[in-house]
């Protein structure tokens, strides 16, 4: 079921957060995700964020800023089971266009994008990271 965050769950969503970094992008330093950790936190709990809910398990979850998703994810051993399909479909159900950046080495986020049909507009540099990232855009 996908609801709004409850910020009672941001520990739960943190814990997503984190991990999912680490495991995916494991050529940005570790040191990085945890350096901004607590920032990210404080955004997450002002900004749109839907979750993937199970019972009382959250699985994965969505943060949008307007039409920009600024993160979706989705616990390692629930990926390829459609949660961040249907995270991605909820948010369609609600907007015309959609946003996001990539990292050009996450292979297999951009096959998921491309698949939820968004396209690669742009290319640019992630001063953060120093890596390349594409701009992807999907519209109704």
């Amino acid at each position: 079921m996908i609801e709004e965050l409850n910020k009672k769950d941001i520990n739960q969503v943190m814990d997503i957060w984190l991990k999912e970094n680490k495991n995916t992008h494991s050529y940005i330093p570790e040191q990085y995700w945890d350096k901004h950790f607590e920032e990210v936190k404080q955004e997450i709990l002002k900004s749109e964020v839907y979750v993937y809910r199970e019972k009382e398990e959250i699985y994965g979850f969505i943060g949008l800023s307007g039409t920009y998703i600024a993160g979706i994810f989705v616990k390692k051993e629930k990926q390829t089971m459609g949660i961040g399909k249907k995270l991605i479909q909820f948010c369609k159900s609600k907007h015309v266009e959609l946003m996001l950046h990539v990292y050009v080495k996450n292979e297999k986020a951009i096959t998921f994008y491309k698949k939820q049909q968004f396209n690669i507009i742009q290319e640019e540099m992630d001063k953060t990271t120093n890596e390349k990232e594409y701009v992807m855009k999907w519209i109704k």
